[in-house]
């Protein structure tokens, strides 16, 4: 204790998956720590997000499928995921648990900086030689759209923890909130619209996976109403349906309205006045050692350039290793595997073509279809594997997916691309017959050849 307040080699705020990944690394290698959060240590992820989504359309691809799982055992199995059975609010003390077993000072309160190198939660001041904040996010509510909060709209928390299905479901936004959950929801017989101000959905994929996702989407069901945007909502009676209009005139039906138009940052209240930090537009610009201010890291989704676990759990590590004296150590965020677990997956890693072009890199694309691959003709599945490599070094830049079990293949891209693999060597790599892989491996031998490699 230094003048009334308790000292720690490291004061972490939030208790997500950055927040712990970071707390369990710094006390492997013998520092003490303090981690505070106001609301359920773990995060989003085990509670609210990943965990429930997952275990949701594993549910409502069995019961798709014919099998016997309907919505009642769903919404059982969610809960077990999530330790809610029984309850309201899941029980995160597993994850306090694990976190007082390492060895660190758990702290329930609200948090917020104080000058640097000091924290303050409720009465009790803490000093730390570093802070990491790793307050995760929020879904973003839009205010300023006229009736919404009349139809009290759901956000992810609803989305993945309602026990009753919908009698219809409007979701703003198809990006992988949106759609993962219009497809759980489809799967089990709600009428669902998806609305989305861009012509296609996950638009921030490969061209071909928004095309194969949004085939799949309509297949269970789901009205796509692309290239529209949500201008107004009229509250319905109890019981009736919400109105959502749109920007052509026209409008769309909903008993309830899911909000999955992307995320924000918890950032106010957290003092950072006080150590000379202004967010620019709600966000936070950590330098490449994922530093603020002196002493000040960021991890997880408020430290970027996107917002995963995976990503967090490796940034939650990397600002210890740095926060404690490496002085050397810089993340690489150029390889980030993002992964969408819908009917058919969509998985990626690096640039699309036009944002290599964008780089000045002599990009060029290159794509295998699923669909006419030995994998494609056993599994009665279609799909693509796009890759994009720079010509001029022969190395891959990226790569997109769409089809089945794409998630675990796009892993091979994501290690080429993090230590530069030579073309010919992905080119001359042995992959499983039939697999999505050996697609890949055929998309890295026609690059290849066509380069005279």
């Amino acid at each position: 204790m230094i003048g009334g307040m308790d000292k720690f080699d490291l004061v972490v705020i939030g208790a997500g998956t950055a927040g712990e990944a970071a707390t369990h690394y710094a006390r492997a290698q013998g520092a003490s720590v303090a981690i505070i959060d106001r609301d359920l240590f773990g995060g989003s992820c085990p509670f609210w997000a990943c965990m429930p989504s997952k275990a949701l359309l594993h549910a409502a691809s069995v019961h798709h499928a014919g099998g016997d799982y309907p919505w009642s055992k769903a919404s059982d199995f969610r809960d077990y995921m999530i330790n809610r059975e029984g309850t309201d609010a899941p029980d995160d003390a597993g994850h306090v648990a694990s976190l007082e077993e390492a060895g660190a000072t758990v702290i329930r309160g609200s948090a917020a900086l104080v000058g640097p190198g000091q924290v303050r939660v409720g009465d009790r001041l803490l000093a730390a030689d570093a802070v990491v904040l790793a307050v995760g996010s929020v879904s973003r509510v839009p205010h300023d759209l006229p009736g919404l909060a009349e139809a009290q709209p759901w956000t992810n928390v609803q989305g993945t923890g309602t026990r009753e299905l919908p009698r219809s479901l409007v979701i703003l936004g198809a990006g992988p909130t949106g759609v993962e959950l219009s497809q759980v929801y489809a799967r089990y017989g709600v009428p669902v619209t998806l609305v989305h101000p861009h012509d296609r959905v996950h638009d921030r994929e490969h061209l071909r996976s928004s095309e194969f996702l949004a085939a799949g989407l309509e297949r269970d069901g789901v009205r796509l109403r692309l290239g529209a945007r949500a201008t107004a909502v009229r509250a319905a009676p109890r019981g009736g349906p919400h109105v959502v209009e749109l920007d052509s005139g026209d409008s769309v039906e909903g008993h309830e309205i899911l909000l999955a138009i992307g995320r924000e940052l918890p950032l106010d209240g957290l003092g950072l006045e006080t150590i000379g930090v202004k967010p620019n537009r709600g966000r936070l610009e950590p330098d490449d050692r994922l530093q603020i201010a002196e002493g000040v890291y960021v991890a997880g989704d408020a430290a970027g350039p996107e917002m995963h676990t995976h990503l967090g759990h490796y940034a939650g590590e990397a600002v210890v290793r740095i926060a404690l004296g490496d002085k050397d150590y810089r993340p690489m965020l150029d390889a980030i595997p993002r992964a969408t677990y819908t009917d058919p997956e969509t998985a990626s890693v690096g640039l699309l073509m036009e944002q290599a072009k964008e780089r000045g890199i002599d990009a060029g694309e290159y794509t295998e279809e699923i669909g006419s691959s030995a994998k494609g003709y056993t599994a009665e599945v279609e799909g693509h594997v796009t890759i994009v490599v720079d010509r001029s070094e022969r190395v891959l830049v990226g790569a997109f997916m769409a089809g089945p079990a794409v998630s675990e293949a796009i892993h091979e891209c994501v290690l080429a691309i993090r230590a530069r693999v030579p073309l010919a060597t992905l080119a001359d790599t042995i992959h499983a017959f039939p697999t999505v892989a050996r697609v890949l491996g055929t998309a890295f031998i026609a690059a290849s050849r066509e380069l005279g490699e």
